[in-house]
């Protein structure tokens, strides 16, 4: 294959004008044998006055071990195949060459598509263009900042967003965590599903093939997004709902998310996922084109959210769905201030409060902030776990780095290996070495086991330590969800791995000195039915009253002295009540960004799923219902008093005890955790122990013995 000259840029680059005409090619290749989709290889974009280098390599992480494909016959019945070795696997992740700060994600399935990202200020797109009466294929470089102008057939036909007011970044911004996890050194994994609607199925022309490398391309932008905050996003499975919608979609965001969110029940118990994201062709009604529930990663009831799919370019869904995921995340609207990282004019950061045109591509660092704080707290807890590798798209491969099935490491081409435990040439460790990878491998050397790996977040969440036989952390695990927990004073139940309680909540919305309100509050409020008190909203949209017995499950009431909520959009609702003689203020908090159908979050202002609202329950659906704790019931009557249950239903034992039902003496921990201390320390423990006992055993031996004599001597 021919090379590039070292000079190859012959233009300066951020002066390109629209639709600059480009050749695009394969440059090189890492085989020999030229392949239509290697592995890896430097692809060159070229005009008259510019050349640009992509330096590139397949996206090994975009498909999950155990993806699917779904999809439903013209009489209903669903069809679901199992299709993780594509060997027409076209997405590819890279870099500019010569520019440090670039990078690309990109499809070569049907011509080049690329988003490539220069530096902060300048970035563009690749696509494919057919010229009339001719079957070759020719590509346009635009400049992203020119993309609203270049409106494409998908036929939705509304208007740019306007910017609606900023949910700001200090709504429930949590406090700071007690323990602190290493939560940006380790790799997070959001095991991605997403579902098509039947809408959208009929706007490809019910071309599934067509849907579904457009999924396959959403969520290859989506991953890279992500890859910068140390978070992966493989597809786990995609859905393509081709003969009718499986749940209710109507250009009410809040009703379809609502029963997007109902039907994701059905799903979680077919398909294992973290997250599921519905991707739509109905658009909605003002200017929403997306919606989730803030801070609902990994939760049974609001891990998902829904996505119009506004742009003929993959790339503008790809750009909703990052921005909805990253609410289940923690991370609410960029306030201003917060997004210095990329311009308006190039896209701006990705968790503004309008997306669309252009194309955001950074996250801002006040995203970055509340991500952060939302895992220290305990959120995000099904992100720890690294799926399995050993069966990955396209094939097992030495050199591609991800330690595959008949590998002992691999630290990627022996020309980019760092790693001195590592053979690169044939993916054997070197002589003496135990390991090469993981959190437990240090210095070619297997940790010592009860070492820990992974720190608690929070006190629903439960460390993890290195085995001494593996060099990666055991996979996350936490309490048991009805665990009672501690936040402050209050007494609550722990609920996907985060303790939840109504004082948590009003120091997050009201900031230090708030705390909960008056029951009455919630009683007499929340029995208006209107935007400042309710129990959420039904299918059609409109608010719904409280019951007396569901209050403290609608708007959280509170008591503070600040003079309003945090948050410039956010505003004070204060009613005064009289219980028991007593004059009594009840301070609400209205968000008006999510209350006139321009905001794409649910209600911040509702107490959240999961919170204790009376003994023996928690909120779920805005109802105070009976926690089912049969579960934890059933676990904690194996542990013998002696340990907790963990997330699995295992005993996860006290110092001393040893799983799994903590009835003899051992290491302590689970096994899913991990053992609390190691093998040396224990059998010093036992010695101790034993030294002791005999030691004591002698002392009574001898009084026994003087008190005879005493006695024989009267």
């Amino acid at each position: 294959m021919s090379n590039v000259k070292n000079n190859v840029f012959h233009a300066c680059v951020p002066g390109l004008q629209r639709g600059r005409a480009v050749t695009v090619r394969w440059l090189s290749q890492d085989l020999e044998e030229y392949q239509e989709y290697p592995a890896r290889g430097e692809i060159l974009l070229s005009s008259n006055d510019l050349q640009l280098v992509l330096q590139v390599e397949q996206n090994h992480d975009l498909l999950a071990p155990g993806f699917t494909e779904t999809f439903y016959t013209e009489d209903g019945e669903r069809v679901t195949v199992a299709n993780h070795h594509r060997t027409d696997h076209c997405f590819y992740h890279g870099s500019v060459r010569e520019r440090p700060h670039s990078w690309s994600a990109l499809s070569t399935c049907s011509g080049f598509r690329a988003f490539i990202s220069l530096n902060v200020t300048h970035t563009y797109y690749l696509e494919p263009i057919s010229s009339e009466g001719s079957d070759s294929v020719n590509h346009v470089l635009l400049n992203v900042s020119d993309l609203a102008t270049h409106h494409g057939p998908c036929g939705h036909h509304h208007q740019p967003m306007r910017r609606p007011p900023d949910v700001t970044s200090d709504l429930l911004r949590s406090l700071p965590s007690r323990v602190k996890r290493d939560s940006w050194g380790t790799t997070k994994y959001v095991e991605l599903y997403i579902v098509a609607d039947n809408t959208l199925f009929k706007q490809q022309n019910k071309d599934y093939e067509k849907i579904k490398a457009r999924i396959m391309e959403i969520a290859n932008y989506v991953d890279k997004f992500y890859r910068p905050l140390n978070i992966r996003v493989p597809l786990i499975g995609l859905e393509v709902w081709t003969d009718r919608d499986q749940c209710l979609v109507s250009d009410q965001p809040n009703t379809t998310l609502w029963s997007f969110l109902q039907w994701r029940h059905t799903l979680k118990a077919r398909s294992k996922h973290d997250n599921a994201q519905l991707l739509t062709g109905v658009v909605f009604k003002g200017t929403t084109i997306g919606m989730a529930p803030l801070e609902g990663m990994c939760s049974t009831e609001n891990s998902g959210g829904i996505n119009l799919d506004h742009s003929e370019r993959p790339i503008g869904a790809a750009a909703t769905m990052a921005h909805e995921m990253g609410h289940n995340l923690g991370m609410s609207h960029d306030h201003d201030g917060c997004c210095s990282e990329a311009s308006n004019e190039q896209g701006g950061c990705v968790m503004a409060a309008a997306t669309g045109s252009p194309f955001p591509r950074v996250f801002s660092h006040c995203s970055k902030h509340e991500l952060n704080n939302y895992l220290q707290k305990g959120g995000g807890m099904c992100l720890y776990n690294m799926p399995n590798m050993k069966e990955l798209v396209g094939g097992n491969k030495c050199g591609n780095g991800f330690v595959e099935e008949g590998e002992e490491c691999d630290c990627g081409e022996p020309d980019e290996c760092f790693n001195d435990c590592c053979h690169a040439n044939n993916c054997t460790l070197k002589e003496d070495a135990q390991c090469a990878h993981g959190v437990c491998c240090q210095g070619c050397r297997l940790k010592q086991s009860g070492t820990m790996c992974r720190g608690p977040a929070g006190s629903c969440d439960l460390p993890e330590y290195c085995t001494g036989a593996s060099a990666y952390c055991p996979a996350n695990v936490y309490l048991l969800d009805g665990s009672k927990c501690h936040y402050g004073l209050a007494l609550a139940y722990c609920y996907n791995g985060m303790c939840l309680t109504h004082q948590q909540q009003c120091l997050q919305l009201w900031g230090y000195g708030a705390s909960p309100a008056h029951d009455a509050c919630f009683e007499d409020v929340n029995a208006a039915g209107n935007a400042y008190g309710n129990c959420g909203k039904d299918q059609h949209g409109n608010y719904t009253k409280c019951d007396k017995s569901d209050a403290k499950c609608g708007k959280i009431q509170c008591h503070s002295a600040a003079k309003k909520p945090k948050g410039t959009n956010a505003v004070s609702i204060d009613t005064t009540i009289r219980t028991n003689g007593v004059e009594v203020k009840c301070r609400g908090t209205y968000v008006y960004s999510t209350q006139d159908g321009q905001g794409d979050l649910p209600d911040p202002g509702l107490v959240m799923t999961g919170t204790k609202c009376g003994d023996g329950k928690v909120c779920k659906d805005r109802r105070c219902l009976d926690a089912s704790f049969t579960q934890l019931e059933t676990c904690m009557s194996q542990c013998h008093g002696h340990g907790v249950c963990n997330s699995n239903g295992n005993c996860h034992c006290d110092g001393g005890w040893a799983p799994p039902f903590c009835d003899k003496p051992g290491l302590g921990g689970s096994v899913d955790s991990g053992p609390i201390a190691n093998t040396f320390a224990l059998a010093l423990i036992l010695t101790l122990a034993l030294a002791l006992t005999l030691a004591l055993a002698i002392a009574l031996t001898r009084i026994s013995i003087n008190l005879t004599i005493a006695l024989t001597e009267h």
